[in-house]
């Protein structure tokens, strides 16, 4: 292998291993945060309890985060210095923000939180932790906001052979980056309601601490509920907002070869990118897609076969993540309507506790499906249509890479190892005891 393909494999290591820790930090400390709340509006110790048991579960996924955080925005200098010296004005201007402004306030809030059991009165705590969530929420938005940069670029002149900023205003305020924020920070806290849901089904079903556990699993389930419904609807509009800004990648998400008006939706199909079409396809729904994704079921939809090949995004996993995380995400509607009618008789209702430790994992492999959809949808282009992957690599030896890729496997394996151990021994492990009455 090259440089080039190695640096993009220990790129796309250091991201989908980073993001098996953000989208937890962003939901759990939401979920913290309300069950602190309802401690002090009803000063009912159990909610207090809950605040600490799972608020040490977001300590120890938090940590996990931001060691691999810091990791990968070095490759940027290391791996992919073309790259930022082409557009550093613009991305650099907006990971400085994140850094220095949103990680500082989340990491400064969770000191205070942790220490300040004893020290802050009850009502400023559970205001600590609101802090904590809006701070996390505050790093992911102009972090989406910079992806949002490289799947859609604006507000830049191209000038001294670089691409420097002339528009702030349009950088943050285009809809691209809010899209895919609202996108992203949905499927955190639907992985967050399912990870609190698995862990409290566990209990359950060994029937540790049963009110306790049931309260949580409750929480967690109309978290869940919400965005789960409300992920679906936002994805069509995510879906629409692909298809005007890359229709490429829409292309290659529907494996569509030939431009087609009122182009249909195929529910089941083998692409054959060789050959530039279809193996087998079965299951046509007509102008399906055209309605989708540009609201009338007339509308022409481009096909891969009218953009020139190098052009074209690797087909079958862009078909293959797309499809996966939408068959995920109508799978989280049915787990979560199921168990809202459920919610009242969990304990007597063991077959849907198993299902539901079982699926811990599976928004975790949705959110990384969607990262790969986004990023390899985009290819060739780091910068869509701006700047093409090959042109961003640094001009070291490929032997250099390799080496920092197998370090990068073999500490992140470890780390991964050492974090889901100390999480699942923990969360195993239950709360504190009850305080004696």
């Amino acid at each position: 292998m090259d440089a080039l393909m190695l640096s993009r494999l220990q790129f796309a290591a250091a991201t989908l291993f980073h993001f098996l820790f953000v989208p937890l930090t962003l939901g759990l400390s939401v979920l913290v945060a309300v069950m602190e709340t309802r401690y002090v509006r009803t000063g009912d110790e159990e909610y207090r309890r809950m605040a600490r048991f799972w608020g040490r579960l977001f300590l120890i996924n938090f940590a996990i985060g931001v060691v691999t955080g810091i990791t990968l925005e070095f490759q940027f200098g290391t791996n992919w210095s073309r790259y930022s010296a082409y557009v550093g004005d613009i991305f650099g201007s907006l990971l400085a923000i994140e850094a220095t402004l949103a990680f500082f306030l989340e990491s400064t809030f969770i000191g205070v939180w942790i220490f300040g059991w004893k020290r802050l009165s009850p009502r400023m705590h559970a205001l600590t932790m609101w802090l904590v969530a809006g701070a996390s929420t505050f790093s992911a938005i102009w972090i989406l906001i910079a992806n949002a940069w490289m799947q859609h670029p604006v507000g830049y002149v191209l000038r001294n052979g670089r691409a420097e900023l002339a528009d702030f205003l349009a950088v943050v305020t285009q809809k691209f980056a809010w899209v895919e924020f609202l996108h992203t920070v949905s499927g955190a806290y639907i992985l967050s309601g399912f990870f609190v849901m698995g862990v409290s089904a566990w209990h359950l079903l060994r029937r540790n601490e049963v009110p306790f556990f049931t309260r949580s699993f409750r929480i967690g389930l109309v978290f869940a509920l919400v965005f789960s419904i409300f992920e679906v609807v936002q994805g069509h509009l995510n879906g629409a907002e692909v298809a005007e800004a890359q229709p490429t990648k829409l292309a290659a998400m529907e494996s569509l070869w030939e431009t087609t008006e009122g182009a249909p939706m195929t529910l089941f199909l083998v692409p054959d990118e060789a050959a530039g079409r279809n193996a087998v396809e079965i299951g046509r729904l007509p102008g399906f897609l055209s309605l989708l994704a540009y609201h009338d079921p007339k509308a022409t939809v481009k096909g891969l076969n009218d953009f020139p090949a190098d052009e074209r995004p690797p087909v079958l996993v862009s078909f293959l993540s797309f499809r996966i995380m939408v068959g995920l995400g109508l799978l989280f509607v049915l787990l979560t309507v199921v168990g809202w009618f459920k919610r009242n008789d969990l304990v007597d209702s063991p077959t849907y506790l198993r299902i539901m430790v079982w699926a811990i994992p599976l928004p975790y492999i949705a959110i990384e499906l969607g990262w790969i959809l986004a990023e390899v949808g985009r290819q060739p282009w780091i910068v869509y249509g701006l700047m093409r992957t090959s042109d961003a690599v640094s001009p070291v030896a490929a032997s250099q890479v390799a080496v920092s890729l197998a370090a990068f496997v073999g500490v992140y394996t470890g780390l991964g190892i050492l974090a889901y151990y100390l999480m699942a021994r923990y969360a195993r492990r239950g709360p504190e005891p009850a305080p004696a009455a």
